[in-house]
């Protein structure tokens, strides 16, 4: 839909949401619990789910899948944990919408296959729940993220994305030397996700080394590995959008304008079968139409550059690749380097990242490190959890809000788009209808999340 049509249909709906102050929303009543109910008990699901049994503040009052194997281990997880055992919801693929219609929650964590988030979210909604948490990426078509917005709009609803890498210790530890303007003026931002994801998408039926996807497969390769096959754009941009994102104020001061794709042949997920599967293995056979890296580039409003990257089909350490580069200085993870002119140890040489890190080390980390230890990721997604139940707790907008989902999970479909198109250059929709020119950055600018 064009933005004119977008602002026409929705009017002053975005205004309100988006300027929303948590200032006006009370603060948590002391002995409250939060009801919250997991969708999707797969590997993701699981982690989630411990972390939420973690808590005193937290009942987990529901849990759905359809798949009995991965049900009965988050049934263990509960059990190990010595809380009460969770309603169970399970016996076909809409058993979700059981559990918001015969539960009572304050929140919902949704971590099911990427095609099922959409109308998951949107049932969430639809069902009254003012905080649902979902897992990337948000939809699959341009059309799924403008319902979702229209949605959240609608019923003032907070829908935020459970994007981890935001969190990621020296991703914080950057920003917060970002608004200290260490680096100067922002110019050129890189990320990506370049992770060898061969063993995850093609595995046996136990999760061992296979050439096996769907059915026959574990895991996420019963139904990611499809996407392969029929997608060809970046399916994955978040981990390396989300911190460049707040790096530049993306949606609160600034937005990305246009994007161009650009894809390499296909070569790594056949080669894969037939390593482990041998030539006549039925899936030899298969044509992937995502090629084996996607390359991205999006200008934004305020002169910055942004470069990306999706590469997981083909031997390679992993590595996010962020790049932070300014008028002062830059910082790259993949050396763990920094250089700031006037400021590191000689002119034209690169400092270890390690120092600058531990000094300008965010203070949430600094905080909450000790309770993290454990979480999944690096303590990551303790960080995502704690955000996400903090702000139902205190009735107050989650910090990566529906405009954020939208955004960064928008770049795939546009993608898609930008490679059929022949690589040309696509409009970036404005999914805060102008009110980016208004909003303020609130990512981890809250002391207790």
């Amino acid at each position: 839909m064009e933005r004119r049509s977008f602002i026409k249909n929705t009017g002053l709906t975005a205004a309100s949401l988006a300027i929303a102050s948590s200032d006006i929303f009370a603060k948590p009543t002391a002995g409250d619990k939060v009801k919250t109910a997991l969708i999707g008990t797969g590997l993701r699901g699981q982690s989630h789910l411990e972390l939420l049994l973690k808590r005193d503040d937290v009942d987990v009052v529901a849990i759905c899948d359809t798949d009995a194997k991965m049900l009965d281990m988050a049934k263990k997880i509960v059990s190990d944990s010595g809380k009460k055992m969770p309603q169970i919801f399970t016996g076909n693929v809409y058993a979700w919408k059981d559990l918001l219609s015969k539960t009572t929650l304050d929140g919902v964590v949704i971590a099911t296959p990427w095609e099922w988030h959409a109308p998951m979210v949107l049932g969430s909604m639809d069902a009254g729940l003012k905080y649902i948490g979902c897992e990337v990426v948000m939809g699959i078509t341009m059309e799924d993220h403008w319902n979702i917005v229209r949605a959240a709009e609608k019923y003032n609803a907070n829908v935020m994305m459970l994007e981890n890498v935001c969190y990621r210790r020296d991703v914080m530890a950057v920003l917060n030397m970002v608004r200290q303007e260490l680096f100067g003026e922002l110019l050129h931002l890189q990320g990506g996700y370049q992770h060898d994801l061969r063993g995850v998408e093609l595995t046996n039926a136990t999760g061992g080394v296979g050439a096996e996807f769907g059915p026959k497969a574990f895991s996420e390769a019963k139904w990611r590995t499809h996407h392969s096959v029929y997608r060809n754009g970046d399916l994955y941009p978040t981990h390396g959008i989300g911190p460049i994102a707040n790096y530049i104020n993306i949606n609160r001061g600034n937005r990305f304008l246009s994007l161009c794709s650009f894809s390499t042949k296909t070569r790594g997920l056949h080669n894969y079968i037939v390593k482990v599967g041998g030539e006549n293995h039925p899936n030899a056979k298969v044509r992937f139409k995502l090629g084996d890296v996607v390359t991205t580039m999006i200008h934004c409003n305020n002169g910055e550059t942004v470069f990306l990257q999706h590469d997981v089909n083909n031997p390679r350490p992993y590595s996010l690749g962020f790049r932070v580069q300014g008028t002062d200085g830059l910082w790259m993870d993949v050396s763990n380097t920094i250089y700031i002119e006037g400021k590191s140890k000689q002119n034209d040489e690169w400092d270890s990242a390690d120092e600058w890190l531990t000094k300008y080390d965010h203070p949430l980390w600094a905080k909450y490190s000790n309770d993290a230890k454990g979480a999944g990721h690096g303590g990551m997604d303790f960080f995502v959890i704690n955000a996400f139940i903090e702000s139902i707790k205190r009735k107050a907008p989650t910090p990566l809000d529906v405009y954020d989902a939208a955004t960064w999970s928008a770049i795939t479909p546009l993608s898609e788009q930008s490679i059929d198109l022949g690589q040309q250059t696509v409009d970036f929709p404005d999914f805060t209808a102008g009110q980016w020119m208004y909003r303020e950055p609130v990512f981890c600018l809250n002391d207790e999340y």
